[in-house]
């Protein structure tokens, strides 16, 4: 299995899915527990709300499980959310703080993950990153994500069915949140702009507007497009229609910016 899939388009737009991936090699599968064997974390049909939206977007996705090794960590270990509760680079808990892990590896299969997978993956966004932005002079990451709607270990209360993150500003010029927010908006839908999710490590890394590099995440809630938040997570598509449809126009519309950012 190879750790990415790229699927090339011509457009200024990079949609990044760190999460959706659900490989584990086998010998490493079997070090995981019962729990963990679940994949319960997973950005379950993430990919399937985004494809095939608008021509010429380009995507980036990891095709490993974050339980092998999370894309969307600092490869370093350091703590996105300091003094909140989240997960590691190669969690060793469930979102809801379960232990996942029968043998949990140690820092030598911790470094070969690194190597093998998160660094493959992010030379792959980097690479497509640099591609687009020499053809247009500016390029815009749209990390895609999805959680469960209501997990007490990691934030009160049900979370809004659209969460935007550019890490208080910072990740990317402030038309792209803008427009972002307008679509939710519009849509009627429950949305926040830099709640619990603010911006994974991708979207920091990768956000430097004064380069030209534009980089924001949508959090969706998984109670707007799964059947249910509990196994098998089976997508509803009545709910991923009406969904997809909004996320249309907030691709499209980040598309039609691009131009009036490169000036």
């Amino acid at each position: 299995m190879h750790p990415v899939t790229v699927t090339r388009g011509g457009s200024p737009l990079v949609l990044g899915f760190p999460h959706t991936g659900t490989y584990v090699p086998e010998d490493i599968r079997t070090q995981l527990n019962a729990e963990g064997r679940l994949l319960r974390d997973t950005d379950w049909h993430v990919e399937a709300l985004y494809r095939d939206l608008v021509p010429g977007v380009t995507a980036v996705a990891a095709n490993f499980h974050r339980y092998l090794i999370d894309a969307n960590r600092d490869p370093e270990g350091v703590s996105l959310y300091p003094g909140q509760t989240t997960t590691t680079l190669v969690p060793t808990t469930t979102f809801d703080n379960a232990p996942i892990w029968e043998t949990a590896p140690d820092a030598a299969a911790i470094a070969a993950r690194r190597a093998d997978w998160h660094a493959v993956y992010h030379a792959a966004l980097e690479a497509e990153l640099a591609r687009v932005k020499a053809i247009h002079g500016v390029a815009i990451l749209y990390d895609c994500h999805s959680i469960r709607s209501v997990i007490p270990w990691l934030f009160e209360g049900v979370l809004p069915d659209f969460n935007i993150g550019d890490n208080n500003g910072e990740t990317c010029d402030p038309r792209i949140t803008a427009a972002v927010r307008a679509r939710c908006d519009a849509s009627g839908r429950t949305v926040i702009t830099n709640g619990r999710f603010k911006g994974g490590w991708t979207t920091r890394h990768y956000g430097r507007p004064h380069d030209g590099l534009h980089a924001i995440q949508m959090e969706l809630a998984q109670s707007s497009h799964l059947a249910g938040e509990e196994p098998p997570f089976g997508l509803d598509a009545q709910k991923a229609e009406s969904l997809r449809a909004v996320l249309k126009d907030i691709c499209q519309d980040l598309i039609d910016l691009a131009p009036s950012l490169a000036r």
